[in-house]
């Protein structure tokens, strides 16, 4: 696929079905961020030695530009050879951009088949690639992204994906890490066709401000699709009962959620790149994973 293919400035992703989730109007601002990250994010500690490492054999995969309401948004994509269409999963990133983790992860998703959209939903707020402290990441870019603004751009992103990379949105699924675990949660309650969404350790809390104005928990009766709740037992930021008390709320509401906690397993267990990688649970929790989203019809 030619990426010039991809850049075109079309209709705004429509936000209708952010009602009661976020206030409107919001507002939007440029793109500080115009490129990924190269390599990986300079804003934790790394252990090189047990990075995985997915090779493009049998996929389509890169970096490209996603039309969003305010121009190209910059993302990474993975799709299998052939013609399609492919069920889609919207990859959402941690706090630290669209690196080579996410991009990674991506091409994993393609190789199960996938085609896999990772838009980088910070790219107006501040350039990640040259943050190295993560107070400063919280306080300067993810404390002032609306929730608006990403849950549009992830709209923008599954229609670039049928539009562009040959996606089926009949066949839609999101999944996400950390933050990204907490927008899998408000995705769920914003999307009506999404069919599965799979949270690995998103926090459940957190500061209700007039940009993000409701926490995974309050939103979790309102989920509409199946979700995966992927969580460490020794995650020291998220207390289990507050996952158990989102899962209650959610089924008393008559939506399905699937809590798996991994007891020895602390945040981030799925990173690879972090200390704090577990592979155990890891592997464990992608087949969950896959698993999950097949039976709910993304596959």
């Amino acid at each position: 696929m030619q990426q010039d293919s991809v850049r075109r400035e079309d209709e705004a992703p429509n936000l209708g079905g952010l009602d009661g989730l976020v206030p409107q109007p919001f507002s939007r601002r440029g793109f500080v961020m115009t490129s990924l990250i190269t390599g990986l994010t300079l804003a934790t500690p790394r252990v090189e030695a047990q990075v995985i490492r997915t090779d493009a054999e049998g996929i389509e995969a890169g970096e490209v530009k996603i039309p969003a309401a305010d121009g190209p948004m910059p993302g990474y994509y993975a799709v299998p050879k052939g013609e399609g269409p492919f069920p889609v999963i919207l990859v959402i990133e941690e706090i630290f951009g669209v690196h080579d983790y996410i991009k990674d992860i991506c091409r994993r998703l393609a190789k199960a088949g996938y085609c896999a959209v990772a838009p980088e939903l910070y790219a107006r707020q501040g350039d990640l690639s040259t943050m190295t402290d993560v107070k400063q990441i919280v306080a300067e870019v993810i404390a002032k992204t609306p929730d608006a603004q990403w849950i549009g751009d992830l709209d923008a992103a599954a229609a670039w994906a049928a539009s562009a990379s040959r996606g089926d949105l009949s066949r839609l699924g999101a999944m996400g890490w950390c933050r990204g675990g907490r927008g899998a949660w408000l995705y769920a309650a914003h999307r009506a066709d999404l069919k599965a969404a799979v949270a690995w350790y998103g926090p459940l809390g957190g500061e209700r401000t007039p940009i993000q104005p409701r926490t995974a928990g309050d939103v979790a009766p309102e989920i509409q699709a199946p979700l995966l709740a992927l969580y460490g037992g020794a995650d020291s930021g998220i207390p289990v009962a507050s996952v158990e008390e989102a899962r209650d709320k959610a089924r008393a509401a008559s939506r399905s959620v699937e809590l798996v906690v991994y007891p020895e397993a602390p945040h981030g267990f799925h990173a690879d790149y972090r200390p704090s990688y577990r592979k155990a649970a890891a592997e464990d929790g992608w087949a969950k994973a896959l698993a999950f989203l097949k039976a709910h019809g993304v596959a």
